[in-house]
């Protein structure tokens, strides 16, 4: 009876990481970075966050020897529809 119970266990926590898997790959908020928008290499935040910085947030995308490629400046062009949201508009 023991095993019955430890197979059960098992079951429901493996069920559980993948449960937890799909809600982080679904986030409806893109990845952030900060970046120079002349040579689009990544900044640290302080320059984002700074009204006198020199960067600009960068959304989605990927990052190879510290440039940006693939997403925007602009965040509603890359934003993903997540759990509970809804792409249609109310009027």
């Amino acid at each position: 009876m023991d095993r019955r119970k430890l197979r059960s266990s098992t079951v429901v926590l493996g069920g559980m990481g993948v449960l937890a898997a799909t809600l982080t790959a679904c986030s409806s908020e893109p990845d952030e970075r900060c970046v120079d928008p002349v040579t689009q290499e990544i900044l640290p935040s302080y320059e984002c966050e700074d009204s006198n910085g020199s960067g600009n947030y960068y959304y989605g995308g990927s990052s190879h020897s510290n440039r940006v490629s693939g997403g925007s400046f602009n965040k509603s062009a890359v934003e993903r529809d997540g759990f509970g949201s809804s792409s249609s508009s109310g009027g």
